[in-house]
């Protein structure tokens, strides 16, 4: 078997515990024994640095707290943290908050993760390479074996963030997780949730500071035994995006000044999450530009030529608004008359563009079916529309 360690890693000082992995446990007395003991056996094997697994106890009420005391006790690499409370985002807050670790990690205790991943996944923090790192099921080099709902769910999920966040990650959810010390430091005090939002909160802080991801496709075998409440996870998961999508939107979190203070750029664009965006964006005012005008005329307030115009300006202004807002994430007031402008030039573009090409066709071919004219016309349409997200793209510049 090959060695999956890269050969050049930078040696940290003498003495430094390098890598801190933290266990969350939730009554897991039956695996807990196993799977410390598991782990022990692969760093000893595979890590060259001074190491520590943290048993991060959180609420257990079947002995889990008692078998995790006998692992430290005969293991001096074992740690215990208990907590009282329950939670994920509780157990990692606090064990991380307080190791004296130059990288954190955690993976779930039924260790679903093939192990093989583990160094691949902190050798660039330790290198300082990347911020944060994360190991993905959704690559497509990834070996996956778990359920269609889940899949489906994750997947869901996933492409839900992209839309919604702007995420560019691929795999929030994935309990293979680490994250270099003074990075953790910037960011968990920003992260609200304590629960299995955790994880997407800190990705999407991270992303929006400028950080760098690194993604490692990973082997993951589905637990039998998994008690995680898919639907209800998925449900608290939704609350978060949106209590999220508010502060981003506030600017209540101080992400550009944790991206000058840790000399970040700002993060790249994420074109997939975008066009789909821009896409809905479109849909949207469309069905407001013909609904306008239908009320418009309809009313009588106006002829057919004069309530399109009205509606479409209307349209238009609430298309750029949204755009700039939604899509490309442009908050400050800075530069918004510009961009409605813009926008209107656009408008005249894509109204130059349909015109003239009718027009066109028209000299061309003067009794040219409907069919032809709408593909014309469709065709001048894309051309504005690829015009109009290459100029809107470049407002974060």
């Amino acid at each position: 078997m090959t060695d999956p360690r890269p050969q050049v890693v930078a040696e940290p000082p003498v003495g430094t515990t390098v890598l801190d992995v933290v266990v969350p446990v939730l009554n897991e007395a039956h695996t807990v024994g196993a799977c410390v003991q598991r782990l022990l056996g692969h760093l000893e094997a595979t890590f060259p640095y001074p190491y520590r697994v943290t048993i991060a106890d959180n609420g257990s009420d079947d002995g889990t707290a008692e078998i995790a005391r006998e692992l430290a006790a005969a293991h001096p690499e074992v740690a215990v943290v208990e907590l009282t409370e329950r939670g994920r985002g509780r157990a990692l807050r606090r064990t991380w908050s307080d190791s004296d670790a130059l990288v954190l990690a955690y993976m779930d205790v039924d260790l679903s993760t093939d192990l093989d991943a583990l160094w691949p996944l902190v050798a660039p923090l330790i290198s300082g390479h990347s911020d944060l790192a994360i190991g993905t099921r959704l690559h497509r080099s990834s070996r996956v074996v778990r359920g269609t709902k889940r899949e489906f769910v994750s997947r869901c999920y996933n492409a839900l963030l992209s839309v919604l966040l702007g995420a560019g990650f691929t795999d929030a959810q994935c309990g293979f997780k680490a994250i270099r010390a003074d990075v953790a430091a910037e960011l968990l005090p920003l992260v609200e949730d304590d629960a299995w939002f955790f994880d997407t909160e800190l990705l999407v802080l991270a992303e929006r500071c400028g950080l760098r991801i690194h993604e490692v496709p990973v082997d993951w075998y589905d637990d039998p035994d998994s008690r995680v409440d898919v639907v209800g996870t998925a449900r608290d998961d939704l609350r978060g995006v949106a209590r999220v999508r508010r502060s981003l939107a506030s600017g209540r979190l101080p992400v550009e000044d944790i991206r000058a203070r840790m000399g970040r750029t700002r993060p790249s664009h994420q074109t997939g999450g975008q066009v789909i965006r821009f896409a809905l964006v479109g849909g949207l005012t469309t069905v407001l530009h013909l609904g306008g005008f239908a009320l418009l005329h309809a009313l009588g307030l106006l002829g057919s030529q004069g309530a399109n115009l009205t509606a479409l300006v209307i349209a238009t202004v609430v298309n750029t608004a949204l755009n700039r807002r939604w899509t490309f994430g442009v908050r400050s007031k800075e530069g918004a008359l510009l961009h409605q402008l813009q926008g209107f030039a656009i408008l005249v573009l894509t109204w130059a563009l349909t015109a003239g090409s009718l027009a066109v066709l028209g000299g061309v071919w003067p009794a040219a079916p409907t069919g032809v004219q709408t593909v014309a016309l469709f065709a001048a349409t894309v051309i504005a529309t690829v015009t109009k997200f290459v100029v809107m793209r470049r407002w974060r510049d």
